[in-house]
């Protein structure tokens, strides 16, 4: 078998369930279900319509849309017809998806009608016109379609991406733009054998089958709401619950309802579902998967979900990686609870030390991945696709340290890391001390310049509703469970902590408005000497 046989194709996958089951429900949508069968037709006949109008290998869709049925139905369509889907965070302001629009250079932009103002005005912003369809409520399939013409498809193997020819294996599928924490957004190339090898590997981890009932919490912006069980559950023929925009109450609900067995999000999730007041009173006894990833699951937050019964435990990836790297297994969720476990099946994990050796036992360093999920690369940049690689391994920017049994534990992303005389500070670890605070709802700590130092910490903190927190407590707290040098030198009291499309704590955004409204003191500031 080569890339070109399109046997790991996703294309298939609806076709295989709609003549295996296609009676079954494969998609519940605000109550509304689809059966497999009607999944695999919709999808056929806009694959269909997109290549009568033109479309063909390499050129990009790009979306704006909430979690939705007929987002599936285009995601299916694309991989049956060659397509590559990219969609776009509707968090963003037009101005941020007018730059991503400009990146992705789609053929054909598709916004859900609640979010076509912020469409259109993206669409004006762009550098060069792009082709917009709105969703009404007839179905995408049955959406009018302009011929193709605009855009600039990506590079795919196997000739001109304009001639017609079957889907390949490493034909594009999925664009993925990061979140822009690390600078520039980029758009992740995902090919349809990235994609099969990331559920298959876990697939095998999860055992997952047509038992189960699979709620879909994460955002289809995010590869998470593709790759991290919606479109594993598919595969397999469970049925996928829909959370179209996340509410806490309401996914508690559609867990109890559905006898939901497994669900994904990252910690703001699993957080705001636990202060819900029907936390302590919602049915969670159907859930044997929760797994929480995109960033590190504080301690006091694990504990809150295995008081209820249920073994949370935390998994690592990142978008490059489509994106399933590791996961600690459900029965080491509560004794060695903090871990991020070991690589899935297909997925081989590094270390590369600060001198540089590239170490595959225990040790300190970034965190390398290697395997057929990994990335093709970034779409129109090869040279920071050329620089996320090194000796064939792809470079995640995360620290990480192994165990002698193979458990990796995330210490933080290594440009977050600062230095505080001569000590690397990681503001995780001072976070989810932090977190453990009886009065603090959410905290992010950075460093900032300090003339004594090099840099110091401070941390932002939310304090939790109905209580009051003062600086004094928070820094006694830290000191009480830290080496002085990661003590925050000084707090601040925030309503919110600014986060990324895919909830991560935006550190330097913080740290930016905070160097630029206040003077940087010589001394050590609050929180006394070394």
């Amino acid at each position: 078998m080569n890339a070109a046989d399109g046997l790991l194709t996703l294309g298939r996958w609806t076709s295989d369930r709609a003549r295996i089951d296609g009676d079954r429900t494969a998609i519940i949508d605000r109550g509304v279900r689809t059966t497999y069968r009607e999944l695999d037709d919709r999808a056929e006949a806009l694959a269909d319509r997109l290549r009568a109008g033109g479309y063909r290998p390499g050129d990009v869709i790009a979306t704006l849309t909430g979690n939705t049925v007929d987002h599936i139905v285009l995601f299916f369509a694309c991989a049956k017809a060659g397509l590559a889907l990219a969609p776009i965070s509707w968090r963003l302001q037009p101005g941020e998806i007018a730059g991503q629009l400009d990146l992705l250079r789609p053929a054909l932009f598709v916004t859900e009608s609640v979010y076509a103002p912020l469409a259109r005005d993206a669409q004006d912003r762009t550098g060069e016109p792009v082709p917009l369809v709105e969703l009404g409520e007839i179905g995408i399939e049955s959406v009018p379609v302009p011929p193709a013409g605009a855009g600039v498809p990506l590079d795919v193997p196997g000739g001109d991406p304009r001639a017609g020819r079957p889907v390949r294996d490493d034909d594009p599928l999925l664009l993925i733009l990061t979140s822009g924490t690390t600078g520039t957004s980029k758009a992740v190339v995902l090919t349809h054998a990235n994609c099969h090898w990331t559920n298959e590997s876990l697939g095998r981890a999860m055992s997952f089958s047509d038992r189960d009932t699979v709620l879909a919490m994460m955002p289809q912006y995010h590869v998470g709401g593709w790759n991290v069980h919606p479109l594993l559950t598919i595969r397999v023929g469970g049925t996928l619950v829909l959370e179209r925009g996340f509410d806490a109450g309401r996914a508690l609900r559609l867990i109890e309802e559905h006898r939901v067995t497994a669900v994904m999000g990252v910690p703001t999730n699993y957080y705001l579902m636990a202060q819900h007041p029907e936390f302590l009173h919602t049915d969670l006894s159907s859930l044997r998967v929760a797994v929480t990833g995109g960033g590190p699951a504080p301690l006091p937050l694990l504990r809150m979900w295995h008081d209820r019964g249920v073994d949370l435990t935390q998994g690592y990836g990142l978008s490059e990686a489509a994106p399933n790297v590791t996961c600690l297994p459900i029965a080491e969720a509560r004794s060695h609870a903090g871990s991020v476990g070991y690589p899935y099946p297909f997925v081989e994990v590094a270390l590369r030390t600060d001198d540089g050796r590239i170490e595959t036992g225990a040790g300190v360093g970034e965190i390398l991945v290697r395997g057929p999920a990994v990335m093709a690369g970034y779409a129109h940049d090869p040279e920071a696709t050329a620089a996320a690689f090194v000796d064939g391994w792809l470079r995640t920017g995360d620290r990480g340290e192994r165990d002698s049994a193979g458990r990796l534990r995330i210490i933080d992303r290594i440009k977050d890391i600062f230095i505080s005389g001569g000590e690397s500070v990681s503001p995780v670890e001072i976070e989810a001390v932090l977190l453990e605070h009886p009065d603090i709802a959410e905290v992010a700590v950075g460093g900032v310049p300090d003339e004594q130092w090099g840099e110091r910490a401070i941390a932002w903190v939310v304090p939790r509703s109905g209580t009051r927190v003062d600086a004094d407590s928070v820094i006694a707290h830290a000191s009480a469970r830290l080496a002085r040098f990661k003590v925050p030198r000084e707090v601040v009291l925030v309503d919110r902590i600014p986060r990324s499309p895919a909830d991560k704590p935006l550190r330097r955004e913080l740290i930016a408005r905070f160097v630029a409204a206040t003077d940087t003191r010589s001394g050590p500031g609050t929180g006394g000497g070394r």
